[in-house]
């Protein structure tokens, strides 16, 4: 028996060969939201297997399409989902004809006057000859326009066989009022509908995605007595299997078997749809509920026209195609033992099986993993003598591509050659696909060759998946070149358009992808569609050109294409996430006036953005104006809400939105609770906060990240030592634990007083990695400069200089901060800073240089000097008096002696910091000539006198080993300073260096 099985769309009646279903559990070629259509003359035969979601959906299984059995459409009406049957040659084969006919049928084909041609040839034929005309027209009007000639004849006997060929032509047209008025023309003229004529019309409902109305017509022919033969159980249960509803299609076929067909669970009185917004007078919902069964049931059933089945008898299915169908169901409900058991029914039943069937089975294994088995399977398909076709192929290369082995896909493709059968369209759309989902670019290009060798094109639903392909691996020559070959024999489709556009968008090739929008169309009917106005205003709102987005949506009338809600929804999305709120909210508006309805995202992505800009007033109208609307708000509206109310300490707003949010029966999540948690924060509301964090323990996963922190700033804030150490723990723990965590509990331990411990938490920070950013550098570096630790604090600027982060102004912060409590003279940090303030050419260089040498990292610090000093540039003071100072420091006397002549000859004055980095020097080197030198212009008042320079002689002379001299300086800096209280710039200073701002 065989143990797993899934399915995918076997039946004939449900697909035409040419389309092949990947099964959910393979993996999808994935696309933005655009699907594929048809519009080229040479594409009308190629179906679309991209949906709306743009999966690849191909179904491998099917065969030739019988009366009974539709085909799915690309035009025909602005509702088609079916086109008629064609009588093109390259359709499946055509029967031949003897006599007149074939001569008709191919003056119809050629004349554009139909009517004329009928008069002419079409007046004597028999109702043989009519019924291949009608079968032979390729769209609904041909069909109706020639039965209403037939009728106009003198001769003319209304059939069955003629009106069900008019039925399914409106049908899959979607033609609902014409069907309506042809069944009831029908009842008048007194043919009887058959069995032939209800299977017709629950496919065609089936097929329009009206199930219900589908089923109803099988309760209008029970109402007449009618009971369903095998053929047309076999069409309610695969739109049953289609629609998904496996239980009710398993049981509709089992109660079949017994002889009892009720649905008594359909309720007309509930199908009836007065407001149909079509203009017609009655719907076809309507219709089918009261007018449709009042018709119909007024002629009494002949016994000869009943099924030859009856009423409360046991019966078997007898048709393959029967059994095919109910494989593929129990397969896609999952019940894989009672496929299996269809399957060996049939042989038990000596139902003769064929290629569909063993290709059901084949996919039907390999889709749930069991590829062994639909090996064997192929195995005896062939004992058996069924030969497999070029579909069993490629449901194999499907089945190897989802499994991942790629190999033995390729070996599927290469077989079908190999037994003497020849890859179809769907094969190659495959491969393709499988080989561009992993990027297979060389193997991708064999097939291409060996296409191009067999004469076949790439077809339109391929090209967006090549091309992004080769945008994706960046061979955009590649694309281009692929691009204009397809467009000199193809019309490209708006949708496939867009979805190249969007290709190129999603790797920021903005001018590329205005290259395929602005291209020129060589059709007049080839206008941009709205969908490529909506994927170029959509790519203009991810790169932030809201101003050219805007400019295309003004222009788009202009061009005959009117915006739809996708382009409102996405302009008011975009606006508001550019914090353009007057533009979202005015866009809104006009979208309503012109009866569009926007979804709940629009209003939620306009709410918050007034609440990003504390415009509460603004997000309270929009949301009074979405309920207003009757667009249920989510709980991304209420977090908005509710998290700006919380930014502005309104806690009171803050919980009444929150429970407005557990009313409207919205689940609260860890968002909008970490919201609740900063209000009560704001407030100081200890014990609310605490009570919202532990209903976040209680969600799945616990608390996260965002939320911990959120507590862990509140702890911070109250100075709650143990439980912030507690949730900080926990954090690290979980892995949790991000820069904001460290910097808070830095923060904490540094109000406190506590700086060893924020010492410990800085390295621990350091150690962990999260030091990315500047504003995580500087909070590390804060805290070691408030501990003394300046030397840390310079490996750490330089550390972050080599990996190419910029220091802000909060690192000059500090780093001025460091040289104030690094002993410099407060003349020149003051000099430092003001250059900085007032964006002087190097002041940042400058302030870098004096911080690597007041800790002693020379090489740091003399490398940015010698690169000023190359650069043979004017300089200000403070520069040249940070490179004295640098070289001075390292003791390359020489050199800082030669930046000081450099000052002079440049013209500028030396200043007090000049001479203090000049005594310094001067002191190092034993050059105590220039000590005295600077020592006397002081005394006597050539240099202003400050206390500073004092020290630096004083120092100059303790470093020679003079104490004498330098009491003597002192003393005389007594005498210059007497009357002077000099302790409060002291006292400043050293206030200035113990607030080092941490931000949080």
């Amino acid at each position: 028996m065989l143990r797993s099985c899934s399915s995918a769309e076997l039946s004939r009646e449900s697909f035409p060969p040419h389309i092949l279903v990947f099964p959910s559990k393979l993996p999808r070629l994935h696309f933005p939201s655009y699907g594929f259509n048809h519009t080229h003359r040479r594409f009308s035969k190629i179906p679309n297997f991209l949906g709306q979601g743009l999966s690849t959906t191909v179904n491998i299984y099917s065969q030739k399409l019988t009366s009974r059995e539709s085909r799915v459409s690309l035009q025909c009406h602005s509702k088609t989902l079916f086109s008629p049957a064609r009588s093109s040659p390259s359709n499946a084969k055509k029967k031949k004809y003897g006599g007149v006919l074939p001569s008709i049928l191919r003056s119809l084909e050629s004349d554009n006057d139909l009517e004329k041609t009928l008069s002419s040839a079409c007046e004597n034929l028999n109702p043989k000859e009519q019924t291949v005309i009608l079968k032979s027209q390729g769209n609904c009007e041909r069909v109706v326009r020639v039965f209403e000639f037939f009728k106009s004849l003198k001769d003319y006997v209304p059939n069955v066989i003629h009106y069900n060929i008019v039925l399914r032509a409106l049908g899959r047209a979607q033609k609902w009022d014409e069907l309506r008025l042809c069944w009831i023309e029908m009842a008048k003229n007194g043919v009887l509908p058959t069995n032939n004529t209800y299977g017709m019309l629950v496919d065609v409902y089936g097929k329009a995605g009206m199930v219900k109305e589908a089923l109803l017509w099988i309760k209008h022919m029970r109402v007449r007595g009618l009971y369903p033969d095998e053929v047309t159980m076999n069409t309610v249960v695969r739109v049953l299997k289609d629609a998904g509803d496996f239980n009710r299609a398993d049981r509709f076929y089992k109660d079949w078997c017994i002889g009892r067909v009720d649905l008594n669970d359909l309720e007309l009185d509930s199908m009836i749809d007065f407001d149909n917004g079509s203009g017609s007078a009655i719907s076809f919902k309507h219709f089918l509920s009261t007018e449709l069964f009042r018709t119909g049931g007024r002629n009494p059933v002949s016994e000869s026209l009943g099924s030859s089945d009856t009423e409360s008898s046991v019966r078997k299915p007898r048709l393959t195609s029967t059994y095919n169908t109910l494989i593929d169901l129990y397969g896609k409900a999952g019940r894989l033992k009672d496929a299996a058991d269809v399957f060996s029914e049939m042989l038990k039943s000596g139902v003769a099986m064929d290629t569909i069937t063993f290709n059901t089975m084949i996919f039907t294994c390999g889709s749930h993993g069991q590829l062994s088995e639909a090996e064997s399977l192929l195995t005896k398909m062939e004992e058996r003598g069924i030969a497999p076709d070029t579909k069993t192929y490629n449901i194999f290369l499907s089945l190897y591509a989802g499994a991942g082995n790629i190999e033995a896909a390729l070996e599927h493709y290469r077989k079908i050659r190999k037994v003497g059968l020849f890859p179809d369209i769907v094969t190659h759309r495959a491969i393709l696909h499988v080989l561009c989902e992993r990027n297979m670019v060389q193997e991708v290009e064999t097939v291409i060759e060996e296409m191009e060798k067999s004469g076949i094109q790439i077809d339109e639903q391929s090209l967006p998946v090549l091309m992004k392909m080769y945008i994706d691996e960046g061979l955009l020559d590649q694309a281009k070149t692929l691009f204009e070959k397809f467009l000199l024999g193809y019309e490209l489709s708006s949708k496939a358009s867009a979805a190249i556009i969007d290709a190129y968008a999603e790797r920021g090739l903005l001018t590329e992808a205005e290259a395929i929008f602005y291209r020129k169309r060589d059709y007049p009917r080839q206008k941009r569609g709205i969908i490529e106005y909506n994927v170029m205003i959509k790519a203009y709102g991810k790169a932030e050109l809201y101003d050219k987005a805007f400019s295309l949506f003004k222009s788009m009338r202009n061009h005959g294409t009117w915006p739809d809600e996708c382009t409102y929804n996405s302009l008011v999305q975009m606006f508001s996430g550019g914090d353009l709120v007057d533009h979202a909210r005015d866009l809104l508006s006009e979208m309503q006036a012109a009866g569009l309805r926007p979804k709940c995202q629009t209003f939620s992505s306009l709410i918050a953005c007034y609440a990003r800009l504390g415009q509460l007033s603004g997000a309270v109208d929009v949301y009074e104006e979405m309920i207003g609307a009757g667009v249920k708000p989510n709980e991304v509206v209420f977090g908005s809400l509710i998290n700006g109310f919380a930014e502005s300490s309104s806690v009171e707003e803050a919980l009444r939105y929150f429970r407005m949010m557990e009313e409207s029966g919205v689940p609260a999540n860890k968002i909008v609770l970490t919201s609740l948690i900063k209000a009560y924060a704001k407030v100081g509301c200890l014990e609310g906060a605490q009570r919202v964090y532990e209903k976040i323990k209680e969600l799945d996963g616990g608390p996260d990240t965002i939320a911990s922190n959120s507590i862990l700033n509140l702890y911070a804030d109250l100075g709650m030592v143990y439980e912030a150490r507690c949730v900080f723990d926990n954090l690290k723990e979980n892995g949790g634990a991000d820069g904001f965590s460290f910097a808070t509990m830095m923060y904490l331990y540094k109000s406190l007083g506590m700086l060893d411990e924020a010492i410990d938490v800085a390295d621990e920070m350091k150690q962990s990695g999260l030091l990315r950013d500047c504003s995580s550098y500087n909070k590390v570096m804060a805290c070691y400069v408030r501990n003394g630790q300046l030397r840390g604090c310079a490996e750490l600027l330089h550390e972050m200089i080599n990996r190419k982060i910029l220091p802000d102004t909060g690192t000059f912060n500090v780093l001025v901060t460091a040289l104030k409590k690094g002993g410099i003279p407060i003349e020149a940090v003051t000099q430092l800073e003001s250059a900085y303030q007032e964006g002087k050419p190097y002041a940042r260089q400058a302030i870098i240089i004096t911080v690597f040498s007041s800790v002693g990292l020379h090489a740091y610090a003399l490398g940015s000097c010698d690169a000023i000093i190359k650069a043979e540039i004017p300089l200000e003071s403070f520069v040249y008096n940070s490179t004295i100072y640098a070289y001075g420091s390292s003791g390359q006397i020489d050199k800082a002696l030669n930046i000081f002549m450099k000052l002079k000859d440049e013209g500028l004055e030396p200043d007090v910091v000049t001479y203090i980095n000049l005594v310094s020097c001067y002191g190092k080197a034993g050059m105590f000539e220039g000590v005295k030198r600077i020592y006397r212009q002081l005394k006597y008042g050539e240099i202003e006198p400050n206390e500073s320079l004092f020290k630096a002689v004083m120092d100059a002379y303790r470093a020679a080993n003079k104490p004498d001299l330098a009491e003597l300086v002192n003393q005389e800096m007594k005498f210059a300073f007497e009357g002077q209280d000099n302790s409060g710039s002291e006292s400043e200073v050293e206030g200035e260096s113990e607030d080092i701002a941490l931000d949080l």
